[in-house]
């Protein structure tokens, strides 16, 4: 197995994402970044006002994004991530606790959310190597709906502490799987990362899907 033509790096700890690039043959590079998330959105807020769902995640994207490439300089293209869950019109990141957690269970139960995910790309490429020094982003969205769990189900899925380690409460591809009846969008997309959409944001800046595949997946 070879390098790949553009090393990515991934601004996130989220094991989820990192599968999903490594499941289309990407091996990136994670540098987590130490954004403070409520310190970004309430700055926003006062900034520009109110903020719809998918510009928050958008504007969450960025910033980490923007932390790692311009902190640790690593002269590569960074890709940081984020998803929140639009509920009854309200934002909804990962829940404070387990009692957050079952709360927003019984609301989401046989109804359906939106869950939007920032994907935002920083170009630190030396120009004289094909770098673009762009910085590009967007948001895909998935409508996600929830099965008719009971109290029983949900006290249970709280329980194993996978709700309160993901946006929006739930996942596609763990426990939660049995709990989501169906999906309008990009499957990848509930799972913390658009495939598609990486691609269109690679492609802007010229890079091609290929050229951060590795060898062993061509």
């Amino acid at each position: 197995m070879t390098s790949p033509r553009v090393r990515l790096i991934l601004a996130s700890a989220s094991p989820a994402r990192l599968r999903t690039l490594q499941h289309a043959g990407v091996e990136p590079t994670v540098v987590v970044s130490d954004v403070d998330e409520d310190l970004v959105v309430s700055g926003a807020l006062e900034r520009f006002g109110p903020l719809e769902p998918a510009q928050v995640a958008l504007l969450l994207a960025r910033a980490k994004a923007e932390a790692v490439a311009f902190g640790e300089r690593l002269g590569d293209v960074v890709l940081g991530c984020d998803s929140v869950l639009e509920f009854d019109g309200q934002v909804h990141g990962k829940p404070d606790d387990a009692a957050e957690a079952v709360a927003r269970w019984r609301r989401m139960r046989g109804r359906k959310g939106v869950l939007h995910t920032g994907h935002w790309i920083v170009d630190e490429r030396d120009p004289r190597d094909g770098g673009s020094n762009a910085t590009v982003g967007a948001t895909a969205s998935t409508v996600v709906h929830f099965a008719k769990l009971t109290d029983e189900e949900i006290t249970a899925y709280v329980a194993t502490g996978e709700p309160l380690r993901v946006a929006g409460a739930f996942t596609i591809d763990g426990i939660g799987g049995p709990f989501i009846s169906a999906i309008e969008g990009d499957h990848h997309n509930v799972v913390g990362l658009s495939l598609p959409l990486l691609r269109e944001l690679l492609d802007d800046i010229g890079v091609a899907w290929f050229d951060v595949v590795t060898s062993h997946q061509r």
